[in-house]
């Protein structure tokens, strides 16, 4: 892996570049909420080579996410639930809206398909 690729990795959503202390204190919580959150199946952090925990930026947003919830009295269960179910639908809004764009774009007649319903063009 070049340099290059290194730094081209840091914008990656999913590249899991945060150690559990780095993650825990960047979202203001102790290491025992993100094991929690792990344990009810909410985030699965990739492994080191050497077994630790690494945590993705998308990982850090869906913990994020649990621990509003959890300091506004929720359990950890009820709040993980949630989460995943807010991204759930978030994701069920996504599909919808590029099969409606695909549908919208089926029924608009483009360009070429509107010359040839008014009959043949002549030059003159």
């Amino acid at each position: 892996m070049t340099a290059d690729d290194s730094y081209n990795r840091l914008d990656d959503d999913d590249y899991p570049a945060y150690t559990m202390g780095r993650a825990a204190e960047m979202l203001g919580t102790t290491q025992g909420f993100l094991r929690a959150i792990g344990e009810a199946r909410l985030i699965t952090p990739l492994r080191s080579a050497g077994g630790h925990r690494r945590y993705s930026r998308y990982q850090l947003r869906i913990a994020a996410r649990a621990r509003e919830l959890v300091d506004e009295g929720t359990p950890i269960e009820a709040a993980c639930r949630i989460v995943i179910l807010e991204d759930q639908l978030e994701e069920a809004q996504r599909i919808n809206a590029e099969y409606r764009r695909a549908a919208e774009s089926a029924n608009r007649p483009d360009a070429s398909s509107r010359r040839a319903a008014s009959g043949p063009q002549t030059e003159r």
